[in-house]
């Protein structure tokens, strides 16, 4: 089993869920990064019925953890609703990757703005 692709699928689906409303542009974002990950559906289906307790994420390498934080960004952009319930839930999930908190400020501002090297740059330079 894929330990880091879980984590993140579960921490995509109980970000999907901060609102309250799990949106099925949402959804399919969840399972296309599970199948590019050869990740089974039925374990994606399993935490979305049982998410699992956020456990430590100091352990990732920064490229992985660059790539959380971003799937989370583009997570809240993916209904074209951003909610506070997400950002506060972006920023809790950024500070348990080791990133300053106000990082998810700064993707928010430039969400297609910058390419992803430019925000990795920026995240791992000042952020992190």
């Amino acid at each position: 089993m894929d330990i880091v692709t879980q984590a993140q699928l579960n921490i995509l689906i109980q970000l999907a869920e901060a609102d309250k409303h799990f949106a099925r542009v949402e959804r399919e974002m969840i399972m296309r990064i599970a199948r590019e990950r050869n990740f089974p559906e039925e374990q994606v289906v399993q935490l979305i019925r049982n998410p699992q307790p956020i456990e430590t994420l100091g352990a990732l390498t920064p490229q992985q953890k660059f790539d959380y934080l971003m799937s989370c960004i583009e997570l809240i952009f993916a209904d074209q609703n951003i909610f506070e319930s997400e950002v506060i839930f972006a920023k809790n999930i950024a500070i348990k990757l080791g990133f300053k908190k106000n990082v998810i400020d700064y993707f928010i501002e430039n969400y297609q703005k910058k390419s992803p090297e430019e925000f990795k740059r920026i995240a791992l330079s000042e952020y992190l």
